[in-house]
Order: structure tokens, then C-alpha cells, then sequence
């Protein structure tokens, strides 16, 4: 299955057996707004911003990245229980057009699962007139998913902080511009404003234009820009829209990994790292 998928071809393959729609929607950052309840049909709910993600305790540090990955074994369960079985294939979307979905196709794609991201996502969807229902839970069915891991996908902080002395990595921020230079404060309390010296700036809406992610040459020519011919280390926020980067990447056959703790914990007010403010 490709990478990104279009509305079309969804609506062409949902009732295929062994496809799995997952709706990995997030609410905007402090809005509060609840997720949409409806979606596309026999969906279940992907949730980054709860069971997806992690929410204990780092090395006695306070709470972690608000988006960290679950160990294997704990994504393993969390797959199993929303139903994704050995062999299945998965398409994100979210309610925004192209923003967490990518996100979740990243992790899937760590994990072993074959997965893509519907371009334009439920927007996209329903202006194409298709029908929407409730977004389950789960499948309701059992699993016999084994994740295998792909170490390579992510990187920590110490990476990030020897590829931005070595050159030899582009690191990527996906964040806005104006949060990049630290023009804002940081929506996260006890996060610094500013960027990690030597990183520069892309944001994901420029390449993901109103929730569809530009044509290939168009995406090839934005990388290039950035990052020249180096391998890609794209961060964000927390970890999210930098895998919205990384599909770009992959669409043009370019290798990239994401930060996962990204800005949220790089840029903590413990965490020791530099920041630098400006373009």
C-alpha cells in the first residue's frame, strides 16, 4: 500500500478484508474542544493524546514528553486492543486534514504495520459527499499482532544533539515560524521559547497546504531547501507534526527519523539543552 492514500482510493477499498480505518484526531493544543464523534464509516479511535501515548513519570524528572512512544510490548497491546491483526493494513486520517494522522502512520510504520495516511483526511472525505457513523473503540475482535520494531525510526535527544554538532543530519522543525524564533511563548508550561542551535525551520503547513500534502517535485524542492542532500532528523512540538515532515521525506524517497521528546522536552527549563531565539 502507498504511503499516502487518496480519498477516492479509500472510498474504493473500505470494505476490503484485512483494511483498518483508524481515526487519529487531536483537539487543537489548550482548546479543550472535544474530538468529532463521527467519522469515516467503521473507523475506531486512534488516541494520541491518551492510550497511544505515554503519561508516567521520567527518570524522576516530572512527566514525559506530553506525546512520548509506548515501549513495544505496551503499543502491542494497545494495537491488539483496538483489533489490528497480522496482515492488516491501516489508513489514518484525522479531523484536521493532515496533522496527527501522520503521526500514527509513523508509529504504525515502526512497528511493523503496513500503514497510510488519507490525504485531506475527514474534511476531504466529506466533501466528497461520502457518509460518516460513530468512531468505535475497537474492532471488537482478537488479535494476533506481534509488533517488530524498527529502532530507526525515532531518535532521543542525544542523537538530535550529536547530528545538529555534526552536520551530518538536517534537523528539521515543523513547528510555526514565529515559535521557532521564540516571537511566542511556548503554549507548554515550563518550556522554554526559542529553537536547538543549528536547526531550521519548516513548517508543516507549507507543505501540507489546507490538510493535502503538496505534489512530490513540489515536496522534493522544499527538503532540498532545508535540509540540501543530508538525511532528516524532523522535530516539532512533540512529536507530532514532525511526522508529517518524515512523510514528505518518505514520499520522496528520503531518509528522515523523528525527535520523539522534540521541543517538549528539549526545550524544558531542566533540560540542560541550548536554546537559541531568532530566524
Amino acid at each position: 500500500m502507498r504511503d499516502l492514500v487518496t480519498v477516492d482510493w479509500l472510498a474504493d477499498h473500505l470494505d476490503d478484508e484485512g483494511l483498518v480505518v483508524v481515526d487519529a484526531s487531536m483537539a487543537p493544543p489548550g482548546s479543550g474542544d472535544p474530538l468529532p464523534e463521527d467519522g469515516i464509516p467503521g473507523a475506531v479511535r486512534f488516541d494520541i493524546d491518551g492510550a497511544m501515548s505515554r503519561h508516567d513519570e521520567a527518570d524522576g524528572l516530572g512527566p514525559v514528553g506530553v506525546h512520548d512512544l509506548l515501549a513495544p510490548a505496551d503499543f502491542e497491546r494497545a494495537l491488539r486492543g483496538l483489533g489490528i491483526r497480522v496482515g492488516d493494513r491501516v489508513v489514518a486520517y484525522d479531523a484536521a486534514g493532515l496533522f496527527s494522522s501522520a503521526r500514527a502512520w509513523w508509529m504504525l510504520r515502526a512497528a511493523g504495520v503496513d500503514a497510510a495516511v488519507l490525504d485531506g483526511g475527514l474534511p476531504a472525505w466529506r466533501e466528497a459527499g461520502h457518509p460518516t457513523a460513530p468512531v468505535a473503540a475497537s474492532l471488537g475482535r482478537p488479535s494476533d499482532l506481534t509488533v517488530v520494531w524498527d529502532a530507526s525510526a525515532f531518535v532521543d535527544a542525544d542523537v538530535t544533539a550529536a547530528a545538529l554538532a555534526s552536520g551530518d543530519a538536517a534537523v528539521l522543525d515543523a513547528r510555526s515560524p514565529s515559535r521557532f524564533r521564540g516571537a511566542e511563548p511556548d503554549p507548554r508550561e515550563g518550556v522554554r521559547a526559542g529553537h536547538m542551535p543549528g536547526a531550521d525551520s519548516l513548517h508543516y503547513a507549507s507543505i501540507a497546504p489546507d490538510g493535502r500534502m503538496l505534489p512530490a517535485a513540489a515536496l522534493a524542492e522544499r527538503l532540498g531547501a532545508a535540509a540540501g542532500e543530508r538525511p532528516i532528523i524532523a522535530s516539532c512540538g512533540s512529536g507530532v507534526t514532525a511526522a508529517v515532515l518524515a512523510l514528505a521525506a518518505t514520499l520522496t524517497g528520503r531518509e528522515a527519523t523523528v525527535y520523539d521528546g522534540s521541543w517538549s522536552e528539549w526545550g524544558r527549563d531542566d533540560s540542560g539543552r541550548p536554546v537559541v531565539t531568532g530566524d
